[in-house]
């Protein structure tokens, strides 16, 4: 018997066999296909105490053993260990025996004999079938639950909003898979966050690396990726070891995945499919022993629709996905990000934190943030580094509204933009003013000079027609 090496899988794969060369050669075989915590033992008496000492997922037995048969262990297995998966082997081809050991609650069977890549196969299926079930027992309960095991992961994203706390209970539960994780977004809706909180909360020991790969060509792709080996091209006059290899037992985050070539696209499935790769002028390959998320903001499942993302690479991509909601869907988080970073502004610039006047929260509701939050925190920095007065002043971010465009559409809007265009019945133009004018009121809080701004017209006139209403 010994000792788990590496981490993957979570659990242990237990060998169980009285033959120490079948032993030594399966271990070898499914060391190459990245399966390093595995257990084996030649005594299958054994067995249940190891199965109570060690994390054992999934058991490959042998039916034909002293002692104790392959048959009769399955058994004790299947009424004491239900949640332990097993896969027989033999050294015979038996059809009544492969159909007794399934029915006795055997996983798969295989014969000694058939090709090795076929029974390693057979296992990295078993492996991720458990990792799959294990995760949705996992999210079910953090769902049920609602709570989070590690809040302090996600105390980089403020908010209150139920989409975004719904988000943090999904990548918490799937943070220690080992599929990739596809985070898509709008710029500046804080994806980089998210990922380095799935990081956060994986156990992972290494890193989290980050690259950006929009512009990248298939050349640079490569070898900032894989790396490449000593005289791989022209000035290569040293190795150099790629972000894959910087990555290893962490975390490997590819930003911006939505932008790459077809011929950057193909290298990156390979590498998720084979789960290696070869170093620029290198014929010896490396293992990835990273997790890969990606983050993009583009519509990944629209643009695979439209041939211009590999379909293979895409679903590869999308075991695990969230949509990160852009500022305007969560305008109920703007108080409280408005607090951190007006605290946050008021410690880097060594300033008393301001107040923001009561009017600023409905201003600030009335846009639509085309950078998201990251424009948000840019418009509180520029507010707080021009800030003298005690009550802080709303010119930078009138100004700085006014530079990024007009107000928010309503969600659902038509491409169009025309509210009437479904409208059965047409309202009058005294009606549809009227209600505009509430309308815009009701937004800005009750606001004339934040709803005559997002009218478009000035807060006098506002006012008289307000006044001429009530005559």
């Amino acid at each position: 018997m010994s000792e788990p090496a590496s981490t993957y899988p979570s659990f242990a794969v237990l060998l169980v066999d009285d033959e120490a060369a079948w032993l030594r050669s399966m271990r070898v075989a499914l060391q190459r296909a990245g399966v390093d915590h595995v257990l084996a033992t030649q005594e299958p008496r054994e067995v249940p105490e190891l199965l109570a000492r060690e994390p054992v997922g999934l058991v490959l037995l042998d039916l034909n053993m002293p002692h104790l048969s392959g048959e009769a262990l399955l058994e004790r297995l299947a009424a004491e260990r239900p949640e332990v998966a097993v896969i027989v082997i033999s050294g015979m081809n038996q059809v009544e025996t492969a159909v007794r050991c399934v029915k006795a609650g055997a996983l798969d069977y295989y014969v000694k004999t058939a090709e090795e890549d076929r029974l390693v196969g057979g296992v990295l299926r078993a492996i991720r079938l458990l990792e799959l079930q294990r995760e949705n027992r996992e999210m079910a309960s953090r769902f049920l639950s609602g709570d989070l095991r590690h809040p302090e992961a996600f105390a980089g994203l403020v908010t209150q909003d139920r989409a975004m706390l719904a988000i943090f209970s999904y990548v918490e539960a799937v943070a220690r898979s080992p599929q990739p994780l596809l985070v898509q977004g709008e710029s500046g809706s804080g994806k980089e966050l998210v990922a380095r909180a799935a990081h956060q909360v994986s156990g992972r020991r290494g890193p989290l690396v980050a690259v950006n790969v929009a512009g990248l060509d298939d050349t640079v792709f490569a070898d900032t990726l894989f790396g490449h080996a000593r005289g791989a091209f022209t000035g290569a006059e040293q190795a150099r070891r790629g972000m894959v290899e910087e990555a290893a037992d962490g975390t490997l985050f590819l930003d911006e995945i939505g932008d790459l070539s077809q011929a950057s696209q193909v290298k990156l499935l390979r590498l998720l499919q084979e789960g290696e790769y070869f170093p620029l002028g290198s014929d010896r390959p490396k293992r990835l022993l990273a997790r890969v998320i990606v983050a993009t903001h583009h519509d990944l499942a629209a643009r695979q629709a439209a041939g211009t993302f590999r379909r293979d690479l895409y679903y590869r991509l999308a075991t695990h996905q969230v949509r990160i909601p852009p500022l305007r869907e969560r305008r109920g988080d703007l108080p409280l990000l408005l607090d951190h970073f007006l605290a946050e502004a008021a410690r880097e610039l060594g300033k008393k934190r301001p107040t923001p006047p009561r009017e600023l929260v409905p201003l600030l509701g009335s846009y639509a943030f085309p950078g998201n939050v990251r424009e948000l925190r840019s418009m509180v920095l520029d507010a707080v580094s021009l800030h003298r007065e005690r009550v802080l002043s709303m010119d930078a971010f009138v100004k700085a509204m006014a530079r990024g465009g007009a107000a928010a559409p309503a969600p659902g809007a038509l491409p169009d933009r025309n509210p009437f265009a479904v409208a059965e019945h047409l309202p009058t133009i005294h009606d549809a003013v009227e209600l505009l004018v509430e309308e815009a009121l009701s937004r800005a809080g009750g606001s004339q000079t934040i709803a005559a701004r997002t009218l478009g017209i000035t807060q006098s006139a506002l006012s008289k027609r307000l006044k001429a209403a009530r005559e």
